[in-house]
């Protein structure tokens, strides 16, 4: 109140309280502020139009009573106002409880003749699986625009459940068996374990493991209950749970065991005795209620493992107040046969003293060496011995206030009336914990690695898509086929680019550091000119370099996958007549940027170019040390095509034709005429024209090159060119 605090906001506070009393006390304000909103302009906005809108449509004397269709939201069914979502009560409090029950919500709106349709069916469902334990919420879109548009619904009625976070569409008929079947899917299947004589002690004894009670309900169904499984979900954190279905043969045994009356169904909790139960409940009909008495009060085993901070957190809580003090008594022992003793005395002690603020926890010191380290401090006398401590947890920042027995623990009479008198003093005397220290938070050892959470949330997501494919509506889909026409127009605009393209390799920029030998076909002679003149290309020039010992790795042996070298075999006294038959032979198919053009001297070079052609069967005689011609054979006017990446080539050899416009005149063989210029008979003048004559044909074989129908000839590796 502003008289009785001076503070300057206090005024501002009072006014704030006083509306909210008044609309908190006006059953009509309370309603129209969860339905608008603020209770300032906004409301009487929104109200006002509301009005209008009714108005408008009851002037065309429209009596709603004569049709029985409640359009008008005044008079419709109230059953559905306890259900009525907002966007902010969605978010906070509806999405993180779905975590623990699963939620059927209709999104409804005025002036829907469906919704009135299944109007009747909705109010059964809900109630009844209002009563198993599921969430029940309406949203209407007239009203929660924004909360129905993120919920994903663009029409009325749209049913859809939430579990997890998620959300799931129901797509059948509304029909009651439909929309329970529907809730028991959105739940995982492994909730609820079969059990009959043959697992059932297997089942029991995973506590060890699970490091939770387990929990069998002994029914007559031979099909799990709805309201088990829902029960199930909402206690998975902290229970194991089984179904004994009492009919079925291979369970007599079990029902022997525990005494089990099959005509009425019962619940069972297990902790760490298997043999015997450690709480039961019967009755003829189990209610939600009943249930979550018996299970709230087991949650936990007699003495629980600390495997995460969340579980230490709610078994040792920070203290409140004096009244409200509980401590934890731990026993950091180890794994193995070698601490079963010390492990079974302490439980024995804890199930004798059992109290309301006493908690028997234990905890693994390997598998949580930072806390056993800051408890026992390192001391020797604890080393590969259990302890016990006694602690309270001051802050949530970490901060314990905590006693160790002086001596380890090890399960005699002697320890136990240590520990009992220690436990009778802190009844007394709170100060008995002296020792205080900052702990860090556990570590989560149940929690499953990276890649199986990786797995499950992939499986989720390709789980989301195939869902979405099949059921949602075009707006919906309108980006993901946005996104997958545009990937497919790439991919067919790629694939015909590549097509028409003069080259099917790939279109890599050609290594640079080339020497450039140009060849202006302009300036030849007389003769050539006009032999050639239909070719000569208009302008540019053809990049040729020579192989040499330099360049040899970067021009061949490294040579890029897909990427070949057309290589002429000259010598110094034909190296320009041959470059310039080349270059114009070649110009043609220098648009491709997957062929790189080069010479290779034969004056330099033979040995190298003889060790390729011994691969090449047939191609050319091979010389060996016995031919006295061996070093006089002519390998000018040879091309090479040399795939550097695949180990291999093809071979263009001279032109061997008689007369060709009469250059060669009676020479019949090119081989021929070289074995006879070398035995000194007469032979055809081998002047500049006959010279370019051997390359004659290069352009027919250049187009088979890249047709790719040449002979290739492999090789083991390419020899060094020295």
């Amino acid at each position: 109140h502003p008289d009785k605090n001076k503070d300057p906001g206090a005024e501002d506070k009072f006014i704030q309280i006083s509306k909210a009393y008044e609309i908190l006390s006006n059953e009509e304000k309370r309603a129209n502020f969860d339905r608008y909103g603020d209770a300032g302009e906004s409301q009487s906005f929104a109200q006002q139009q509301h009005r209008q809108f009714h108005r408008f449509h009851d002037g065309f004397y429209f009596d709603e009573s004569f049709f029985h269709f409640p359009f008008n939201s005044e008079r419709r069914d109230t059953s559905d106002e306890k259900y009525l979502l907002h966007f902010s009560h969605y978010i906070n409090e509806i999405v993180p409880d779905s975590y623990k029950k699963p939620y059927l919500i209709k999104i409804t709106s005025d002036w829907c003749f469906s919704c009135i349709h299944i109007e009747p069916v909705w109010k059964e469902v809900a109630q009844e699986l209002e009563a198993l334990g599921a969430g029940i919420g309406v949203v209407h879109a007239g009203y929660e625009r924004r909360l129905a548009h993120h919920l994903g619904a663009h029409s009325t009625p749209t049913l859809l459940g939430l579990i997890n976070g998620k959300i799931t569409f129901f797509h059948n008929a509304v029909v009651r068996e439909n929309l329970r079947q529907f809730v028991e899917n959105l739940l995982p299947g492994n909730l609820v374990e079969k059990i009959t004589d043959k697992n059932y002690i297997h089942f029991l004894s995973d506590w060890r493991k699970d490091n939770k009670p387990h929990v069998l309900l002994f029914d007559h169904m031979p099909v799990v209950p709805l309201l088990y499984k829902l029960t199930a979900f909402a206690y998975r954190d902290y229970l194991s749970f089984g179904y004994v279905y009492v009919g079925l043969r291979g369970t007599e045994e079990l029902s022997s065991q525990y005494n089990i009356n099959v005509y009425t169904p019962t619940m069972m909790v297990f902790k760490e005795h298997i043999d015997r139960p450690a709480d039961v409940v019967q009755a003829r009909e189990m209610k939600k209620q009943l249930i979550d008495d018996f299970l709230s009060q087991n949650k936990f085993l007699m003495v629980a493992r600390l495997t995460s901070q969340r579980l230490f957190q709610e078994l040792c809580p920070v203290k409140k107040s004096h009244r409200q003090r509980k401590h934890c008594v731990v026993l950091l022992t180890g794994e193995g046969e070698k601490f079963a003793d010390a492990y079974e005395a302490f439980l024995t002690f804890a199930v004798a003293n059992t109290k309301d603020t006493l908690k028997f926890v234990h905890i693994y010191s390997d598998r949580q060496p930072e806390f056993a380290d800051a408890l026992l401090m390192d001391e020797e006398k604890y080393h590969g011995r259990s302890a016990v401590v006694i602690l309270e947890r001051r802050n949530n920042a970490g901060k314990i206030a905590y006693k160790v027995l002086e001596e380890a623990w090890q399960g005699s009479k002697e320890d136990n009336f240590i520990l009992l008198d220690l436990l009778d003093q802190l009844r007394t005397d709170p100060g008995l914990l002296s020792s205080e220290t900052v702990v860090a938070d556990l570590n989560d050892e149940l929690a499953p690695m990276f890649l199986v959470r990786w797995f499950y949330s992939t499986l989720d997501y390709i789980s989301d898509c195939w869902d979405s494919l099949f059921h949602s509506n075009w707006r919906e889909m309108m980006p993901l086929l946005s996104l997958l026409f545009s990937a497919l127009f790439i991919l067919f605009g790629t694939v015909i680019v590549q097509a028409f393209s003069d080259s099917s390799d790939t279109r890599d920029s050609p290594p640079s550091g080339k020497e450039e030998t140009t060849a202006k076909t302009e300036k030849n002679d007389a003769s050539f000119s006009k032999e050639s003149n239909s070719r000569i290309p208009k302008k540019g020039f053809v990049e040729v370099t020579e192989l040499t010992d330099i360049n040899y790795t970067s021009n061949l042996v490294r040579l890029r996958p897909g990427h070949m070298n057309v290589v002429l075999i000259l010598s110094n006294s034909t190296k320009t007549p041959l470059l310039q038959k080349f270059a114009l032979e070649v110009y043609t198919f220098t648009g491709s940027s997957s062929l790189h053009f080069s010479f290779l001297s034969l004056d330099k070079h033979r040995e190298w170019l003889e060790y390729l052609l011994e691969f090449a069967q047939d191609a050319a005689p091979i010389p060996n040390q016995y031919d006295k011609h061996f070093l006089e054979r002519d390998y000018t006017g040879y091309v090479l095509a040399l795939n550097g990446h695949k180990k291999y080539f093809c071979l263009f050899k001279p032109h061997r034709s008689g007369d060709e416009g009469g250059t060669l005149g009676s020479c019949e063989d090119y081989d021929a005429l070289q074995h006879a210029e070398a035995r000194g008979k007469p032979s055809c003048s081998p002047g500049s024209r006959s010279i370019k004559n051997k390359l004659h044909k290069l352009s027919f074989w250049m187009e088979r090159l890249l047709e790719g129908s040449l002979q290739r000839f492999y090789i083991p590796s390419w020899p060094a060119l020295d």
